[in-house]
Parts: C-alpha cells; structure tokens; sequence
C-alpha cells in the first residue's frame, strides 16, 4: 500500500467516483503511455484495490471484504482530515482507547507527537505507530491475532479494554445508517465499539461520507451514544436533519 504513487493513487480515487475507466482515457488524462497505465493497474489488482475489465479498470467486485492494507488508501485525504480535526479536540495527557480502522489509524499517527499520552488498543497498525512515538505508554490489549483485519479479537481483547478507563475512545464504523446509527460488518468489531464506548468520559466516532452508502448487519450503538462525530461532510438527505437524528451529538465537520 505504502508503495503505491501519486498517479496509482488518482487511479484509485478516480474508479472510486466515477466508475470503470478505460486505458486509453487514463493514458490521455495522466499523460503516460498505455504500458505505464497497464503497469499501474496490474499492481492496483493485486492489492485488491481494482479489477481489470476489458480495455481498461473499474472498482473491486466486493470493496466490503479488502483487508486492511487495501482499505486504507479509500478516500485518504478526507480520512487524514477527519484525523487532524479529531486529534485536535483531545487534550494533551489524555488516555484514548483506540479501536478497530482505518480512519482511527489516521487519528493515532496525528495523535504521536502529543506529550503524555496513553493509549490502548487492539489496532495492531495503530500499535506499530506509536511505537515511534517517544513519550506516549502504549497498552495492547491481548487476544487472537486477526491477520487480514490487523488486530487481536476475541473475549481477551474485550476484558483488556474494560480494566480502562479512559478520557477519550475513539471509534470507527463499518456503515452509517439515519436510523440505526453506527454500524458494522462482523460481530466482534460492533463488540469492540459497544466497549469503547462503555469505557470512556468522552466518545468519539470518526467516519467520512462514504460509509452512509453501505450496508452492515451488526448495530454497534445509535448516533445518541457517541458525544462527537466527526466527518468530512453528511450526505445531503441528512444535513439538514442532524439535530433531529442525534440531538445529543455535537457533530464536528473537518476541512
């Protein structure tokens, strides 16, 4: 993923947006030739992060099931955004509970070079971050590694969160829905956010836009649960009826 360029980069978000694109149209748009665009998509297949189709690229068959790696190039910038913003409303020498995601992923690497920080969590790319975070206590609750999700699950994992408690938790979503709330795609992941969020003084959700497209079967708490969500934008049938989905919510918008 890390090794992915710029272009291959555009390619994703590009397929992401409008759809199957054809060689000849990416080779013209990026001013390369038809072999480079070639080369591009070979590696973006193999990653999970596109299919080949006839003459040219269109988004994988099942976004839903990319591992970890593949899921979090997907809308990187608002991701990013959505971090700084989070990051920024956690006061120095807080304890956060991390949990499961990419979006909470981008919240620990903008959450390193705070003074005093204690973390916990199960996020195995989250840990691996902040073992380059000199002054933060780093607390990795214990379990059965998951290796295509990077994490550890099962009943440890939910016992080691709950020996915290901490000031903040942040948590991610698999799905959003207007009237079920946050959502998400397995069992133990809806566990894990129902225990963050039982854990802390102050609950955080971070999701960007996309996830109000999707669909998941596991509820993990209605919108009243959380204190703060934090998004790039809400679709437009659900802006202006914030306050009546989630009167309790203070909803903060990043960019």
């Amino acid at each position: 993923m890390d090794g992915l360029n710029d272009r291959q980069r555009q390619i994703v978000e590009l397929i992401r947006q409008s759809g199957q694109q054809s060689i000849n149209a990416l080779s013209e748009a990026f001013g390369v030739a038809t072999q480079t665009i070639r080369r591009d998509i070979n590696d973006l297949c193999e990653q999970g992060l596109a299919r080949r189709v006839h003459g040219g690229v269109a988004p994988p068959s099942n976004p839903l099931n990319l591992n970890f790696r593949a899921r979090r190039i997907l809308n990187e910038g608002p991701k990013r955004a959505i971090a700084r913003a989070a990051a920024d409303l956690i006061p120095d020498g807080s304890c956060v509970l991390l949990g499961i995601g990419t979006s909470v992923q981008y919240v620990a690497e903008a959450l390193m070079d705070r003074p005093d920080m204690s973390f916990v969590t199960n996020n195995i790319e989250v840990a691996t971050l902040l073992c380059s975070a000199p002054s933060a206590e780093v607390h990795i609750v214990g379990g059965t590694l998951r290796p295509e999700d990077r994490d550890i699950v099962g009943a440890g994992a939910l016992r080691g969160f709950s020996r915290f408690v901490a000031d903040v938790a942040v948590i991610g979503a698999g799905a959003l829905d207007a009237e079920f709330g946050i959502l998400d795609f397995k069992p133990f992941d809806a566990e894990v956010g129902q225990t963050l969020l039982a854990q802390c003084r102050t609950s955080m959700l971070v999701a960007d836009h996309s996830k109000w497209s999707r669909t998941a079967r596991h509820r993990v708490a209605g919108f009243d649960m959380v204190d703060l969500f934090v998004t790039d934008a809400l679709p437009p049938d659900q802006a202006g009826s914030w306050g009546h989905i989630a009167p309790k919510t203070r909803l903060e918008q990043a960019g």
